[in-house]
C-alpha cells in the first residue's frame, strides 16, 4: 500500500480518510478492537445475568447457594475487567501504531501491533488517567468546559506513542498541538457519539424492549438479555476504532499544518535529516472558525 498524501485536510477529507483506512484495514482495527470488548462482555453478561442465577439460588433448597453465586460472580467479574481494562491500553497503543504504518505506507498485523505496545502499556494508562481527571475537572467546573478540554487533550496518545514521551509531556504536546483546532476534535467526537447512539440503537434496543416485555417469562428474558449483550459487544468492537483512527490522523494532520511534517518526512526520504520545524498559529479554529 502506497503511503498517503501528506498534506493539510479540511475536516471532510479527515473524515473521509478515516472511513477509508478503516474500510480497507477492517479486520485489523476490528481484530484489536475485539480483544479487550470480549472480556468487557463477559462481564456486562455476567451482571446482567446475575440476577437471574441470585433469584434461582434464593429459591434453592442450600442456604449456601445465594451467597456462593453472589461472591463467585462478583470475583469474576472483577478479574474479567481488570483483564479487559490491560487489553483496553494494549488495544488503543495497538490502533494508533497501526494507523501510524498505515499512514506510511507499510503494512502490519494484530500481533506486530500489539507487540510494539509492549513496554508502553504504563505510559498509555497515564496518559489516560490523567487526561479522564482533566475532563473530570472541566465537567465538575461546567459541561462546556469539559468538552473544551476534551478537544485539546485528544492527541495525547498519539503523541505519547509516536514520539515516546511520558505521560505529563504527552498532555502538554497536545494542548500546544490542539491550540486553535479544537473544533475538528470536537466535530471528530460528534461523529463518534453519533455512530455510538446509531449502533445501541440497531443492536441493543430491540433487545432491551424485548426484555421487558417478556421480563416474567425467564427463559425469554435470559434469551433477550444474552443478544442484547451480543449486540452490544459487536457494536462496540464496530465503532470503537473509528475515533482513535480519527485522531491519529488528526495528529498527522496537526503536524503537517503546524511543523511542516511532510516536509521533514520529504527530505528524510532523500536522506537528509531535518531541523524541526517550530509550531506556528496554524489556521484558527472553530471554537473560533475551523468547521470547513
Amino acid at each position: 500500500m502506497a503511503a498517503l498524501d501528506l498534506r493539510p485536510l479540511s475536516l471532510g477529507e479527515l473524515l473521509d480518510r478515516t472511513f477509508f483506512l478503516y474500510r480497507r484495514h477492517f479486520l485489523l482495527f476490528v481484530g484489536i478492537a475485539a480483544i479487550p470488548y470480549s472480556f468487557f462482555f463477559v462481564v456486562n453478561l455476567g451482571s446482567a445475568l446475575l440476577p437471574v442465577f441470585v433469584r434461582a439460588a434464593a429459591g434453592s433448597t442450600r442456604p449456601v447457594g445465594l451467597t456462593s453465586v453472589a461472591v463467585g460472580g462478583g470475583i469474576f467479574a472483577l478479574i474479567a475487567f481488570l483483564v479487559g481494562g490491560i487489553a483496553f491500553l494494549f488495544s488503543v497503543g495497538a490502533t494508533v501504531y497501526a494507523v501510524s504504518e498505515l499512514y506510511m505506507g507499510r503494512q502490519i498485523s494484530i500481533r506486530d501491533a500489539l507487540g510494539r505496545v509492549r513496554g508502553h502499556s504504563v505510559t498509555i494508562f497515564g496518559v489516560l488517567f490523567l487526561s479522564f481527571i482533566i475532563m473530570v475537572a472541566g465537567f465538575i467546573a461546567l459541561i462546556i468546559p469539559g468538552i473544551y478540554l476534551m478537544c485539546r487533550i485528544c492527541v495525547a496518545t498519539p503523541a505519547a506513542l509516536l514520539e515516546d514521551m511520558g505521560a505529563t509531556e504527552s498532555i502538554r504536546r497536545s494542548f500546544s498541538l490542539t491550540k486553535s483546532f479544537a473544533g475538528r476534535a470536537f466535530m471528530i467526537y460528534l461523529l463518534y457519539f453519533a455512530l455510538v447512539w446509531g449502533v445501541v440503537a440497531m443492536f441493543q434496543f430491540p433487545f432491551m424492549v424485548l426484555m421487558g416485555i417478556n421480563a416474567k417469562q425467564m427463559h425469554l428474558f435470559v434469551l433477550w438479555t444474552v443478544l442484547a449483550q451480543v449486540g452490544n459487544f459487536l457494536g462496540s468492537v464496530l465503532v470503537a476504532p473509528v475515533s482513535t483512527i480519527g485522531f491519529a490522523l488528526f495528529y498527522y494532520d496537526l503536524r503537517v499544518r503546524k511543523e511542516a511534517f511532510d516536509l521533514q518526512m520529504m527530505m528524510r526520504a532523500v536522506g537528509v535529516d531535518p531541523t524541526p520545524a517550530p509550531i506556528t498559529g496554524g489556521v484558527p479554529s472553530m471554537f473560533g472558525r475551523d468547521a470547513s
